[in-house]
């Protein structure tokens, strides 16, 4: 976010206050050393204090007194404070919290990513380290609860960023135009309670969703200004305001979950506003920096999650705290903790039958519990995601390197693979090909293709201005180390004299470690590189030269969404609906290779022919419209 000037702040923070001057100053304490990037201004409203607060406020640099006459509440302080208000959204927090690093960022963050975003707020917690709330659900009588509350804050279950029915407003931000366009907070509730959650129904009568936002953290001391005894004091006002807040929303509660289901499944109560429940197995986040499979896998759970799906992942390396975690988390997926057989029972047992779909990606995960799955998920579609066909890729290995032992565990691994076919509702792979295969194997599965999924960037720099080769590729994976070496020892040989001076970039993870001896004047082991536009936007050529392997490459996608053309094997170019000449130069043979690398680097026609159908082909073929499309009829269930 961008730095700007106190006088045009980001945001303007609205602390109301009635007395208890210790907390306040403790609460701008707070504010004064949490790291935070966005500017913005503080507003203490003092509503009529008896006190010190003003004298103590007005000592305090930067910071904005409001001073009411008399004590009017909650409601009219912050009403007050927001109409003196200069930052581009409001956020109104208690007087008795205490604010963490990055609490402000995490919420505006959500606003400025996500316009169908009108309200977001804050996880809150109680000074002992217990959880007060992860968002607010409210019941079909207009009942209302904290959801969380007493639990612990660093359970998955409470840190994936999704829709909630209101947030607490000891903690929440809105726009400034959109709070001036719903009135403000209702004054029907003066002097308080209900007004948050009236304010969060009338932001979503707009069509605007209210987000609660776990990465921002505010500790809480609920209670210390309203007390907590509902006969007595401000907090007497609860039950009336209940009964007002039913009477404007009948019509929008009829659609919220009874309280009698709280007891019996609250966290569907707090999610109840997503659609179908979706759990996908893997054996790790998906890491898309490092390989296609994992950008395929994590744009996959973003698309589901942007159908309103509930996607719920399981790591099987448990694997919740994370980078790789935190980005599921960010886009709205629930992790589950559940990384061994015992812990997936006791997982399955419990949650199963919430499931509409389960996916097992690849063949390991799916082997060890299938069976799992089909037990205690009954009533669940079983979705097997191979990711790409193993026993494809073994074999072919096996054939390519003449080794009569690996040809038979790959000749037991297709057996099995082909068995969780039958047992799986759905299959899903990544290109043509391997529908075919599975065609000709397992007549009548339901196999349905769900490709590499990429975002288009396009060329952004002409041919003239480019130079050298490019290789990318993970290097745990096989294919990729023998297409180097035969890239290294028998083609690049024959480009030297015909392209003096051109360079062959190496880029991609645990490169340095397993191909790092095959370095020399103009072969450059890069490993792994953070940002991969450098190399795709000043390169001239992507090689895909791999002998063996299955599925879809997304060292081919990748260059191709640059408008970098490509020059693969026919392994390589296998299933991408590519033809050669048009979208990409296809050639196995070492000296045919080096021939069609000097000429595309020289054929300035050529390159753009090849660059603009290659951009083509990635987005008829692997882009999110594409993609989404594809899950639209894997997962149609999604509820509005």
């Amino acid at each position: 976010m961008d730095e700007r000037s106190v006088d045009a702040p980001l945001a303007s923070v609205i602390i109301p206050v009635y007395n208890h001057c210790e907390d306040t100053l403790r609460c701008l304490r707070s504010l004064g050393v949490a790291r935070t990037r966005s500017s913005f201004e503080i507003i203490v409203v003092d509503d009529g204090s008896t006190d010190d607060t003003a004298a103590y406020v007005t000592a305090m640099p930067g910071v904005r007194l409001l001073q009411r006459e008399r004590n009017e509440g909650f409601v009219a302080a912050c009403n007050a404070g927001a109409e003196v208000a200069r930052g581009r959204f409001i956020v109104f927090l208690n007087n008795d919290t205490e604010v963490t690093d990055d609490w402000l960022d995490a919420l505006l963050v959500v606003l400025l990513e996500d316009p169908g975003c009108g309200l977001v707020g804050s996880k809150l917690i109680y000074p002992d380290g217990v959880l007060q709330e992860a968002g607010g659900i409210v019941f079909s009588e207009a009942h209302a609860c904290n959801y969380g509350r007493g639990g612990d804050p660093a359970d998955p279950k409470f840190n994936y960023r999704r829709e909630v029915d209101y947030c607490s407003g000891a903690a929440i931000a809105i726009e400034r135009v959109l709070f001036c366009a719903v009135g403000g907070f209702d004054t029907r509730y003066a002097p308080a309670y209900y007004e948050d959650t009236d304010l969060a129904f009338s932001v979503r009568s707009r069509g605007r969703s209210v987000i609660y936002q776990p990465r921002s953290s505010v500790m809480h001391h609920e209670g210390r200004t309203a007390g907590t005894d509902t006969a007595n004091g401000v907090k007497r006002f609860q039950e009336r305001n209940r009964h007002l807040f039913r009477e404007k929303w009948a019509a929008a509660l009829r659609d919220q979950p009874d309280a009698a289901m709280c007891a019996i499944d609250i966290d569907g109560c707090a999610d109840h506003r997503a659609g179908s429940r979706v759990l996908v197995m893997d054996a790790c986040c998906p890491r898309p920096e490092r390989d296609s499979g994992s950008m395929r896998m994590f744009n996959m759970l973003a698309l589901l999650r942007q159908s309103n799906h509930h996607v719920l992942f399981c790591p099987m390396d448990g694997d919740t705290q994370s980078k790789a975690a935190r980005a599921l988390e960010k886009v709205g997926v629930q992790l589950v903790q559940a990384a061994t057989e015992r812990a997936a029972l006791r997982w399955f047992f419990a949650y199963g039958h919430t499931l509409d779909t389960v996916v097992l990606s690849r063949f390991g995960v799916a082997d060890r519990f299938m069976r799992l799955a089909r037990r205690y998920a009954s009533g669940a579609g079983i979705v097997f995601d191979t990711v790409d066909l193993h026993f494809l890729r073994l074999q072919r290995g096996a054939e390519l390197h003449g080794d009569a032992e690996a040809g038979r565990a790959a000749d037991a691994l297709k057996r099995r693979e082909l068995a969780l076919v039958r047992e799986s509702d759905i299959t899903l792979v990544v290109s043509r090909h391997e529908l075919d295969v599975l065609a000709q194997n397992v007549p009548g599965a339901d196999v349905r293709i769900l490709a590499n999924v990429h975002e288009i960037h396009g060329r952004r720099v002409p041919y003239a201005e480019r130079r050298d080769l490019v290789f990318l590729g993970n290097f745990e994976h096989e294919p990729n180390v023998d297409a180097v070496q035969y890239l290294v020892e028998c083609i690049i040989p024959l480009v030297r004299p015909r392209l003096p001076g051109v360079v062959l970039h190496v880029i991609g993870h645990a490169g340095k470690q397993r191909i790092g001896e095959l370095a020399c004047e103009d072969v450059v082991v890069h490993g792994f590189v953070e940002d991969l536009s450098a190399f795709m936007d000043r390169c001239r050529i992507a090689l895909a030269p791999l002998r063996y392997g299955a599925g879809v490459k997304g060292k081919i996608n990748m260059a191709m969404s640059y408008g970098l053309p490509v020059i693969a094997s026919s392994i390589a170019a296998e299933g991408m609906a590519l033809a050669d000449g048009r979208d990409v130069l296809i050639a196995d043979a070492p000296e045919a290779f080096c021939d069609a690398v000097v000429r595309l680097y020289q054929d300035g026609s050529l390159w753009h022919q090849l660059s603009e159908q290659g951009l083509e082909n990635v987005q008829r073929h692997f882009s999110y419209e594409s993609a989404q499309n594809a899950l639209n009829g894997i997962f149609p269930c999604a509820r509005a």
